[in-house]
């Protein structure tokens, strides 16, 4: 059996288009083929659940991505929603997020599960350790503080969740001996919000063009223990974590 991941891109965002271009290399490299369909930014709600349906009625495709974000007129969630939960490689999934919540096995979001791969990788313990997590968002922030907070080797943290709705958000922060920036707001991470030898990881990007814009601040690593670099920290793992998941859905298409 060759094993397939199939990805589908709505529009022509720089960022996109290089996320796609990264994973249909490292496809081949890996032995996946990576069928894929790219529509225009004028495609309609309906255009983009018939591809998603296409792939999911495929029996030779076992993981199907949709990049994220899809222009402003389309709903991502409604996307997700049409796609069988079995071939998702994202871990977005309605019932992939349930599993989660509930410590069930199944796909885990990507960036989450390879910050705690990069974490254990490192030798950085988070087990009974306070661990903040600036960001609520869907794809990161909410998933990575129920991964860290699971009873498990590589977790088991005392997890706070902050976010800029937070008037002292640096209060907590400050006290973080891990501190995950999942925020999306360029810069937001500054030395003063970081435990002199705290584990500083950027997991929140923003992109003005083709630049990329981090939300820790590279001065903090002064302060910091250790800290993830601008370019190439979580990136790879997510990758390697899509690709671990796609591993995951061929199993479960063969039944093993």
């Amino acid at each position: 059996m060759t094993p397939s991941l199939a990805t589908v891109l709505v529009g022509d965002d720089d960022a996109s288009v290089g996320y796609i271009r990264i994973k249909q290399r490292l496809a081949s490299e890996l032995g996946f083929v990576s069928p894929h369909v790219r529509l225009p930014a004028s495609a309609s709600q309906v255009d983009l659940h018939r591809v998603i349906e296409d792939f999911n009625a495929d029996r030779g495709v076992h993981g199907v991505l949709v990049q994220h974000p899809v222009p402003g007129g389309l709903d991502y969630g409604r996307a997700l929603q049409v796609l069988d939960p079995d071939k998702d490689v994202d871990g977005m999934h309605p019932v992939s997020l349930g599993r989660l919540a509930l410590g069930l096995p199944g796909p885990v979001p990507c960036t989450p599960a390879g910050i705690e791969a990069l974490l254990a990788f490192h030798g950085v313990s988070v087990a009974g350790r306070e661990v903040v997590v600036l960001g609520r968002g869907a794809t990161l922030g909410r998933p990575l503080a129920m991964l860290l907070a699971q009873k498990r080797a590589t977790a088991d943290a005392a997890v706070t969740v902050v976010h800029t709705g937070v008037a002292d958000w640096p209060r907590f922060a400050r006290r973080a001996e891990v501190l995950v920036a999942a925020a999306g707001v360029p810069g937001i991470v500054r030395p003063e919000h970081v435990r002199p030898g705290a584990v500083v990881v950027g997991g929140g990007v923003r992109y003005a063009g083709r630049r990329l814009l981090p939300d820790v601040d590279p001065s903090c690593a002064r302060v910091a223990g250790a800290i993830t670099p601008r370019v190439g920290g979580v990136g790879p793992t997510t990758v390697a974590m899509l690709f671990r998941n796609a591993v995951g859905a061929v199993r479960r298409a063969v039944g093993g």
